[in-house]
């Protein structure tokens, strides 16, 4: 069949989620589950792909899906759902609403920097469940919450989950992780700065929201990529998010201390230290869980790897095991340390139990679309229907393919959620291209991590991941309008970087 053919009939399962979602409005689990029919239905047909494998495609997307990706947000909005039944949560409104009551600043540290630090740490949702939860508990509408958290949790994904993306893709493509690095963190330094600019805006509804917040904004974008791109430079893929985010912090925290300081709360609650401490208690514990259980501790990290099950559920050409770590992931690790935080904060373990049980049952309409967009990725990858897609686009443009590079990341992850999926996907393409087209392969690369980073604001399975944090489902549809605009704009910028800057990265 002709290969133009071809990417117009692979297209048809991503433009019916786009138009049912945007357009008319369907909810995620209804849409998502409709285009995984869809997919299984073409792929038969017109990949020639056997029913048994379809089906064992699906079946591997589902387990992916509930472990650990599922268990991941259900973790997270745990987290959430116990800080309110302890109250915790009105202590850790009052902190933030003691630094500043301005959202503008609000969103700069919680959605941009605490977002990213997540990110950085754990991935896999909870930079977006998480932050949205708390400023919807802050006051913030929560379509808004969530559209806001989406767009923040874009430049951090590339090294999230301690630099996953990046190493994944420097293994499976046999180049330098350091280099690769460095060359990410040198396409998305423009990026980070401009994000947090338009959070401001965003929140002030504005361009004109930025008068009065310019010098934190600027400071909370480079604080972060600064030290990012130096991080990347000389240690590699695993801590440029982790230190930036922290930095970012800091720094915002500080300069709104200082500065912004007639903008925290006139009649602000003192909270003592410990009481502070008690209220970010199953946090703390969660950043700690994490980060001891990391590569960066092989210690701890390499004996709770070996405890794991590994599975052949595709039973198609290029069928690889499915492992599915069941201490060393961020689901098993954030509900662990929200127990024992519950527990130190005073409460009792029946009602922890009783919360943990409600947030299952409140996360059940999110399972069913995070379950049929995983498993549609893995049948449109398995199938052929991603690299028809791929294909057309390189043939389509030539020399100029390095300002369209970033669409094939961001299409990577629009289908399958993850940036690192993205780059399994796409990464050893992009370098091909590189190779034919005499550039660094580096460069492309790094482009389809960056382009990857957009894609993760418009997922249906990010928008799923939100609309559960924020107790919004159903408003998918609403949040994929407001984030497309802001991903074409992303991509397009991203794309004028890799374009230009490729003469000048030769490595």
């Amino acid at each position: 069949m002709n290969n133009y053919l071809l990417f117009f009939i692979a297209l048809i399962p991503i433009v019916w989620l786009m138009v049912s979602l945007g357009a008319l409005k369907m909810p995620g689990y209804k849409t998502c589950s409709i285009t995984l029919v869809i997919t299984i239905v073409l792929a038969i047909l017109v990949w020639k792909m056997p029913i048994s494998q379809a089906l064992t495609a699906t079946l591997e997307g589902s387990a992916m899906a509930i472990w650990p990706i599922i268990v991941v947000i259900i973790a997270a909005v745990f987290t959430y759902n116990l800080s309110i039944h302890t109250k915790s949560m009105d202590v850790i409104k009052n902190m933030m609403i003691g630094i500043t009551t301005d959202k503008r600043i609000l969103v700069l540290i919680v959605a941009w920097g605490f977002g990213g630090f997540l990110e950085a740490i754990a991935g896999f949702g909870t930079a977006v469940a998480i932050p949205a939860s708390i400023l919807a508990a802050l006051g913030f509408n929560p379509v808004f919450a969530a559209i806001i958290c989406l767009i923040a949790n874009t430049t951090p994904t590339a090294f999230g989950a301690i630099g996953l993306p990046v190493t994944t893709l420097a293994k499976i493509a046999a180049i330098d992780p350091a280099t690769l690095s460095y060359a990410v963190a040198i396409q998305l330094f423009v990026l980070i700065v401009i994000v947090p600019l338009v959070l401001v805006m965003l929140t002030g509804k504005s361009v004109k929201a930025i008068k009065g917040v310019m010098f934190i904004s600027l400071a909370s974008g480079l604080s972060f990529a600064v030290p990012q791109i130096i991080v990347a430079k000389y240690m590699g893929a695993e801590l440029p998010a982790l230190l930036g985010s922290i930095i970012c912090i800091i720094v915002t925290v500080t300069i709104a201390k200082i500065f912004y300081k007639g903008t925290a709360a006139k009649d602000k609650v003192h909270i003592s230290l410990k009481e502070g401490l008690m209220a970010w208690v199953p946090f703390i514990l969660v950043l700690t869980f994490i980060l001891a259980t990391s590569s960066l501790v092989p210690a701890i990290n390499k004996p709770l790897a070996t405890i794991k099950t590994t599975l052949q559920i595709y039973n198609g050409p290029y069928a690889k095991p499915s492992s599915f770590l069941w201490i060393a992931n961020p689901g098993t690790l954030i509900i662990l340390a929200t127990f024992i935080g519950g527990l130190i904060q005073g409460a009792k373990f029946k009602d922890i139990v009783k919360v943990f049980k409600n947030t299952c049952k409140q996360m059940t309409k999110s399972a069913i679309t995070i379950v049929a967009i995983v498993s549609l990725a893995k049948v449109m990858s398995y199938s052929g229907m991603i690299t028809s897609i791929a294909v057309v686009l390189v043939a389509a443009t030539g020399g100029f393919y390095p300002l369209f590079a970033p669409i094939i990341g961001a299409l990577g992850t629009f289908v399958t959620g993850s940036d690192t999926s993205s780059n399994v996907l796409f990464g050893p393409l992009q370098i091909e291209v590189a190779k034919n087209l005499n550039m660094s392969p580096y460069w492309l690369a790094a482009a389809n991590t960056g382009g990857a980073t957009a894609g993760k604001m418009i997922s249906p399975q990010s928008i799923a991941v939100a609309t559960a944090a924020t107790g919004i489902i159903g408003a998918e549809g609403k949040i994929l309008k407001a984030t497309l605009k802001f991903c074409l704009v992303y991509v397009a910028i991203l794309g004028l970087i890799v374009f230009f800057g490729a003469k000048f990265f030769a490595i």
